[in-house]
């Protein structure tokens, strides 16, 4: 079983020149929009609420307030992630916890009072409050330059109206006022997009408390799932056992009994008997290396993944396009929890699908995971069912740490999916 993996340190923002120009443009892009998408949406939650005593047309408008916040949530957690590059992960959806309306609204409920939504969306708005500063400031920067340049247009005696804030300055120190003034607008922008990377981190990123929790919480489900895996594996095996290769012997042991009582008297139906007992131990032995092949494809340790994929659906009884493309190798449980969750989903689609054809991708993803994609053109309706294939699948990649997705309407096709890290 791997152990979970505390995730990574808070990573510091690095005040760059280059992220903090680009946080004082998007700052100034945010001023512009910010005001106009904030006041959009309290305009339609105002109108959403009052609107709820007609017929309740107003809940509408407030779902869609509820959507347009995880809206604004994941832009804003995007943009934080892509300028100062914390590694924040995509946030998602709740999912249905329950069928039906009542588990859509559930899920409403959830996506509403989810914190980290809350924390993007208040890294949003004062964002777009930084921004109006921004704008303010830019505004200051560009009067200053113009001041400074003003004796080249204006009268050597002239007084000029420094800034539009009543602050008059003669020509002869309006360079040096411009200046300056410049320098002052420069600092202060600059200082506006550092302090916007340190609330943006003390928002976005989860504290070491949150890590240590959160790193225990997968921690007890990796272990869960493997415990779960290993109970599921040990009762199909026990199951293989009981149903095949068992009676199998019992079979040949009889048949040579048999063979023995007669090898005095009918030396013709011995042998008859013996030939029979032979090749019911070589389909036996065929079964006993299949049931091994199941508990560990040592291919998958000489060549790698992909002369192990190769070899399975070489034995698979459904047609399989194999698209595989993955440099060097990934760590050993990685690619073992990859591989039986590929086998035992070509199991599931010659026993159970009626597919006539599946196809399977693998790839190294950019992030770090080994990831694949199983598909067929079965009939669908596939369930996880506890003790079935799937719900092995589900448990062995958890315990190495992955995810899995599975897509199977009725009438197919049938898609699974699983993510595991590399480093599992």
């Amino acid at each position: 079983m791997t152990s979970a993996v505390l995730p990574p340190p808070t990573r510091a923002v690095a005040l760059s020149p280059g992220r903090v120009a680009g946080a004082i443009a998007q700052l100034a892009a945010l001023g512009f929009v910010g005001p106009a998408v904030f006041g959009a949406l309290f305009a339609v939650l105002g109108t959403g609420i009052g609107l709820i005593p007609v017929l309740g047309i107003g809940l509408v408008l407030v779902i869609g307030c509820v959507y347009a916040l995880f809206g604004i949530a994941w832009v804003e957690a995007a943009r934080i992630d892509g300028l100062y590059g914390l590694g924040l992960p995509p946030l998602r959806l709740r999912p249905r916890a329950a069928p039906g309306f009542r588990g859509f609204l559930l899920a409403l409920w959830r996506q509403f009072i989810d914190p980290t939504v809350w924390r993007a969306v208040a890294s949003a708005g004062i964002a777009t409050v930084l921004g109006l500063v921004v704008l303010s400031i830019a505004t200051a920067l560009a009067a200053s330059v113009t001041l400074a340049f003003s004796p080249l247009y204006a009268d050597g005696d002239a007084v000029i109206d420094a800034w539009g804030i009543g602050l008059e300055v003669q020509t002869a120190w309006a360079p040096l006022a411009g200046i300056v003034g410049a320098l002052g607008a420069l600092a202060m922008l600059f200082g506006l997009g550092s302090l916007h990377g340190v609330i943006s981190r003390a928002l976005l990123l989860p504290s070491r408390e949150t890590r240590l929790a959160e790193a225990a919480r997968t921690s007890d489900a990796q272990r869960a799932g493997a415990i779960r895996a290993s109970e599921v594996e040990r009762t199909r095996i026990e199951r293989d056992l009981h149903d095949g290769v068992q009676p199998r012997l019992v079979s040949v042991g009889m048949t040579l009994g048999l063979a023995q009582q007669k090898i005095d008297d009918d030396p013709s139906a011995a042998k008859s008997l013996i030939e029979e007992a032979h090749t019911s131990t070589k389909a036996a032995i065929t079964e006993l290396r299949q049931l091994a092949r199941g508990i560990h494809a040592s291919v998958l340790d000489d060549r790698g993944l992909d002369a192990a994929l190769s070899a399975l659906a070489a034995r698979s009884h459904v047609p399989v396009h194999l698209d595989v493309r993955i440099d060097g190798r990934c760590s050993r449980d990685a690619e073992t929890a990859v591989y039986f969750a590929i086998a035992e989903s070509l199991t599931n689609a010659a026993k159970h699908s009626r597919a006539g054809e599946c196809r399977v991708v693998v790839r190294v993803r950019d992030e770090g995971a080994l990831w694949a994609r199983i598909e067929d053109n079965g009939i669908g309706g596939a369930r996880v069912l506890p003790g079935g294939g799937l719900d092995g699948i589900s448990n062995r990649v958890l315990a190495a740490g992955g995810t899995v997705r599975l897509d199977s309407p009725q009438g197919g096709p049938t898609a699974l999916e699983v993510s595991v890290p590399c480093a599992s």
